[in-house]
Formats: structure tokens, C-alpha cells, sequence
């Protein structure tokens, strides 16, 4: 009994290791990290990641609809709002040099947390995020071009 009970436990705190607390002070870098990078992302992981990640819309517990994951990492990533992208005339938006590749999750079932199913598709494209102080703060998932370079 003992043993199951030490296994019951060794689970539990296993379990609860990989799930992301959002914290207070989260800096927006950070939640555009959590949010949309992972080298690591498939389309299978769709709904682990939203909801180990607790991405959801900007109104509390909704299911967010449509969130990107860039398959990179930080560091190439971060590069785009540097010398590895170019400003979107008229905005304050930068686009990557190179396409990257994503997995897009779009919302097909659910709206509240934790209920929300996805269906995963990769691509590759341009991505394009706004920059503060030459750090990633936002992945714009409404600006899809990926026959242009520049």
C-alpha cells in the first residue's frame, strides 16, 4: 500500500511539473515566448500546448481561436526585430527576411478552458510581429504573405 501510495504522489508532482503558471508579472517578451515559440511544436500537440501554456482569448477562460506556433527558436526568432526583418510601411509591425516554419492550431470545437479542441497545420511563411526595444511583444496571425520577401 505504501508503495502505491509514493507512486500516487511520484505522478501527481510529475503531472503538475509540466504545466505552465502564468505569472503576475509576466513581461510581454515572455508571453510572446510562451505563446507562440516552440522549435519542438507538431500538429498533434495542438491542444496540449494551448492548454498546458493556458493560452486563451483575451476575455478570461475563452478558447483563443487561432493561435501560431514558430518553429525556431528565440534566438532566431528574436533576430527579426533586428537585422533578420524589415518594417511593414505604415506600420509598427517588422516581417522576417526568411519564412519560418508554424504550426497554426485553429479552434474547431469548445469555448471555454479547459474544453477547447484544436486541429493543427503546418506551413511556412513570413512572420510578422510587432517589436518593443528590439524584443518580439506580438505575433500579428492576420498578415499571411508568403510570395513576398521583403
Amino acid at each position: 500500500m505504501e508503495i502505491l501510495q509514493s507512486a500516487v504522489i511520484f505522478l501527481l508532482v510529475f503531472s503538475f511539473s509540466f504545466t505552465v503558471k502564468v505569472p503576475d508579472n509576466e513581461s510581454p517578451y515572455e508571453k510572446f515566448l510562451r505563446q507562440h515559440v516552440d522549435p519542438d511544436m507538431s500538429v498533434q500537440k495542438c491542444n496540449s500546448e494551448i492548454s498546458k501554456r493556458k493560452i486563451t482569448a483575451k476575455a478570461g477562460n475563452d478558447c483563443k481561436k487561432v493561435n501560431t506556433f514558430i518553429q525556431a527558436n528565440k534566438r532566431d526568432v528574436n533576430a527579426v526585430c533586428g537585422n533578420a526583418g524589415n518594417r511593414v510601411v505604415d506600420t509598427n509591425l517588422t516581417k522576417s527576411n526568411q519564412p519560418f516554419p508554424v504550426v497554426t492550431c485553429q479552434l474547431k470545437s469548445g469555448e471555454r478552458r479547459p474544453h477547447c479542441q484544436y486541429r493543427g497545420r503546418s506551413s511556412t511563411r513570413y512572420i510578422v510581429l510587432r517589436c518593443d526595444k528590439g524584443w518580439p511583444v506580438h505575433y500579428d496571425e492576420g498578415i499571411i504573405d508568403v510570395n513576398s520577401s521583403g
